[in-house]
C-alpha cells in the first residue's frame, strides 16, 4: 500500500451538520501547493442532506420541530461508509488516497478503511471520532473523558424519536446562537462563525452515530493513522481524543497513531486552515 508520494490524492471529508463548505480555506492551500485534492459531502449533508419542514414553517413552532420525523432517519453507517468508499474511488480512480476526516466524519473513515482498505493511503482524524471496534459514536459522547462537551445540550429533539440529531440552526435567539459558536467555532472570527452557522445542516443522521464497524489488523488496524488534537475543543473534549489514541494504540501496537496538536476550537479549518493544511501537505509530500 503507498502511504504517501507527490501523486497520491487527498481527500476531506467533514463533520456532522457541516458540509463540503467548510473546507474550503484548507484546500485552497492544499491545492496551491500543488495537491489534487476534494472535499466530499457525507452521507444525510450538504447537497444530500433533506431538511425537516418545521424548521422554516411559519409561524414557528418549537413542538413540531422537537417532533417531526426527520427525512435522513433511514441513513445509517453502512449507507456513509459506502458513499465515502465510492468517492475515495472515484477521486483515486482505483489508487490510494490520504482521507482527512473531522469530527464525526471520523467514524464514517474508520468503516471505510475497515471496507477497503487497499484505498486508503493514510487515514487522518483531525479531532474526530475515531471509534474502537464495535463501539458506535455515541457511546462516546455519554463517556467520563467527554464531560463538558458542549453539543448534546443543543439538541431540540430526542434523536430515538426523530432519527437524527436535531439543532436548531435557524434560531434567532442569540443565547443559542452564542452556544452554537462556543460549541463548534470557539476560535473563529465571528462573522466568519455566523456564515458557518448559516450553511448547517439542522438534521444529522442518528444512525451514522449508532452504528459500529468491527476492526481487524488486516483492515483498519494496518492503515497508517494521524491524529491531530485540538486542545480547545469544546465539542470533542480533549480528554476523549487522547482516549481514541490510546484505544486504537493498544489494540494495534504494530501500527502506533502518529499525533500532532493544535491549539484551536473544533473548527481549525476556519480558525487555522494554514496550519491544518501543513499537516496534511507533511503527509503527501
Amino acid at each position: 500500500m503507498s502511504t504517501s508520494g507527490s501523486s497520491t490524492p487527498i481527500l476531506f471529508l467533514h463533520g456532522a451538520w457541516h458540509g463540503s463548505w467548510c473546507w474550503a480555506e484548507v484546500l485552497a492551500r492544499v491545492t496551491g501547493a500543488g495537491a489534487r485534492a476534494l472535499a466530499v459531502d457525507m452521507a444525510g449533508h450538504g447537497l444530500r442532506a433533506r431538511h425537516p419542514a418545521a424548521l422554516t414553517r411559519r409561524p414557528f413552532d418549537a413542538g413540531l420541530l422537537a417532533s417531526e420525523p426527520s427525512p435522513v432517519a433511514d441513513v445509517g453507517l453502512d449507507q456513509a461508509g459506502e458513499l465515502l468508499v465510492s468517492q475515495i474511488e472515484q477521486l483515486g480512480a482505483g489508487d490510494p488516497v490520504i482521507v482527512v476526516a473531522h469530527s464525526a466524519g471520523g467514524a464514517v473513515l474508520t468503516r471505510a478503511a475497515q471496507q477497503a482498505t487497499a484505498l486508503v493511503a493514510h487515514a487522518v482524524y483531525l479531532t474526530a471520532f475515531m471509534p474502537a471496534s464495535g463501539v458506535p459514536l455515541s457511546a462516546y459522547t455519554r463517556m467520563p473523558e467527554h464531560e463538558g462537551g458542549l453539543v448534546r445540550p443543543l439538541a431540540v429533539a430526542d434523536p430515538a424519536a426523530v432519527g437524527a440529531l436535531r439543532l436548531d440552526v435557524a434560531s434567532p435567539d442569540p443565547r443559542y446562537r452564542q452556544r452554537l459558536r462556543e460549541a463548534f467555532y470557539g476560535d473563529v472570527d465571528r462573522a466568519v462563525a455566523d456564515a458557518a452557522i448559516a450553511l448547517l445542516t439542522p438534521d444529522a443522521p442518528a444512525g451514522i452515530s449508532a452504528g459500529t464497524t468491527t476492526l481487524t489488523a488486516a483492515g483498519w488496524g494496518s492503515v497508517p493513522r494521524t491524529y491531530v488534537i485540538c486542545t480547545q475543543d469544546m465539542a470533542i473534549r480533549p480528554a476523549l481524543q487522547q482516549r481514541f489514541i490510546a484505544d486504537a494504540d493498544a489494540a494495534f501496537p504494530a501500527n502506533p497513531t502518529s499525533v500532532h496538536t493544535l491549539h484551536a476550537s473544533h473548527s481549525p479549518f476556519l480558525s487555522m486552515p494554514a496550519q491544518v493544511a501543513g499537516i496534511v501537505l507533511k503527509l503527501h509530500r
